[in-house]
C-alpha cells in the first residue's frame, strides 16, 4: 500500500503538472478502491500499479463518453515512486457535492427532482453509440456480480447451498432466493452502455440539479434496468419516491421495476456472500453481514413492502 502522505504528495505533483500551476490545498476524498484527492478545481485518483485495473477502464472510456455527462479527464498515466509504480487519473473538478449513498439529509422534493434529472442523464448514456475503442472496452468480460440470467442466478443459489456447510444461511433464505430466481427473466440483454454503479454516492448535484455522474469503472454493455436499480435501491428513505419517478420517466410499470430490481439485488447479494464464503481471509463479521443483507431481501420483501 502507498503511504497516505506519499500518495498526497504524488497527487499534488500530478495536479500541478496537469494544471500548469499549484492546485492549492488538496483534501482526501471518500473511496473504497483508490486514493482520491480533491483540490479546488481538480481531482486526482491514484492506485498501486499492481492492483485492480478498473481505473484503466474508466480512463479508456473518458474521452468517448457523451459530452457533459461526467468530469473532463485532464491527464492519466503512470507515476514512478522510489519503490513502486502507481497509476493515476486527473480530472477537472465538477461543481456540486454528492447527495451521498442513501441520500442523507435530502428532503423528498429534492430527491424527486434529482432522480428525474439523473434518469435523463442516464437516458443520454443509454442512447450513446460508442466509437470502436469505447465499444471494445464496454464489451470486455467483467465479473460485475449483477444479474446475467435465470440460470446463472440459480447457479449462485446452488453454490451457496454447497458452501453452507456450517448452516450459516437459513434454509428459508435459500428457498426464498430460489423463488426470486424462478421469477427472473431468462437472460439480461447487453444492448446499451450502462454505468452499472450509479448509486447516489457517484453523482454530484448543486441547487437541486445533478451536475455530473462519476466513476465509470464498472461501465459495460447491459440494459437500462441495470442503472435504474442503483438509483432506486440507494435512495434511503426516498426509495419509494424515486421508484415512482423512475417508473414515470421511463414508462415502466412499478410492478415490473420492483421485480427487475429485486432480481438484481438478489444477484449482487448472492455473489457477495459466495465470494465471502469462498475466501478464508474474509472476517466472520463480514460473512454475517452478507447473510443479514440477503435475509433482509428475501424475508422482509423490501421491494414489495409498499406496493399497492
Amino acid at each position: 500500500m502507498i503511504d497516505p502522505r506519499q500518495a498526497h504528495d504524488v497527487a499534488h505533483a500530478i495536479a500541478t503538472a496537469a494544471l500548469g500551476r499549484d492546485p492549492g490545498p488538496m483534501i482526501v476524498g471518500d473511496s473504497l478502491s483508490h486514493h482520491v484527492y480533491l483540490g479546488a478545481d481538480v481531482v486526482v485518483k491514484v492506485i498501486e500499479a499492481d492492483r485492480h485495473s478498473r481505473l484503466d477502464r474508466e480512463i479508456a472510456l473518458a474521452p468517448h463518453l457523451p459530452a457533459g455527462i461526467t468530469a473532463p479527464l485532464l491527464d492519466s498515466g503512470r507515476y514512478e515512486l522510489e519503490t513502486r509504480e502507481v497509476r493515476y487519473a486527473c480530472y477537472a473538478r465538477a461543481p456540486g457535492a454528492t447527495p451521498g449513498m442513501d441520500m442523507p439529509g435530502v428532503d423528498e422534493v429534492t430527491a424527486r427532482l434529482l432522480a428525474a434529472e439523473a434518469v435523463q442523464r442516464l437516458h443520454a448514456l443509454h442512447r450513446w453509440t460508442p466509437a470502436a475503442p469505447a465499444r471494445q472496452t464496454l464489451a470486455e468480460t467483467l465479473d460485475h456480480g449483477g444479474f446475467v440470467s435465470k440460470a446463472a442466478l440459480f447457479a449462485e443459489v446452488e453454490s451457496l447451498g454447497a458452501l453452507n456447510r456450517d448452516g450459516i444461511i437459513p434454509r428459508r433464505v435459500l428457498d426464498g432466493l430460489a423463488a426470486i430466481a424462478e421469477g427472473a427473466p431468462a437472460q439480461a440483454s447487453v444492448a446499451v452502455p450502462v454505468h452499472a454503479d450509479c448509486h447516489w454516492g457517484n453523482w454530484l448535484a448543486r441547487d437541486r440539479s445533478v451536475t455530473a455522474l462519476l466513476d465509470f469503472e464498472w461501465a459495460r454493455f447491459g440494459e437500462p434496468m441495470d442503472d435504474w436499480f442503483f438509483l432506486v435501491r440507494f435512495s434511503g428513505p426516498h426509495m419509494e419516491a424515486v421508484l415512482d419517478v423512475v417508473a414515470d420517466e421511463t414508462g415502466t410499470s412499478p410492478a415490473t421495476l420492483r421485480r427487475e430490481c429485486e432480481v438484481r439485488e438478489a444477484s449482487y447479494l448472492a455473489a457477495d456472500l459466495r465470494v465471502s464464503l469462498q475466501r478464508p481471509d474474509i472476517p466472520a463479521q463480514t460473512v454475517a453481514e452478507n447473510v443479514r443483507d440477503l435475509e433482509e431481501l428475501v424475508l422482509e420483501n423490501p421491494w414489495w413492502r409498499h406496493a399497492p
